[in-house]
């Protein structure tokens, strides 16, 4: 599964790096980078919370 945002919807709250720090990180301009956008399935439960949470419904999960 792969991790996606939209930058263009990205509000930088930072919901997403909290839930997972590993994941995504918000830079000092509020934008989001995702660390290694591909995930094992392991990690699918909090990558959906993270999308869930994200106010800006910037986030979203592809299956790779």
């Amino acid at each position: 599964m792969k991790v996606e945002v939209d930058l263009a919807k990205c509000t930088g709250h930072g919901i997403c790096e909290t839930i997972a720090e590993d994941v995504f990180e918000v830079q000092d301009d509020g934008t989001v980078v995702i660390l290694d956008a591909v995930r094992p399935e392991s990690d699918r439960e909090r990558l959906q919370q993270a999308v869930t949470q994200c106010p800006a419904a910037a986030l979203r999960l592809r299956e790779s």
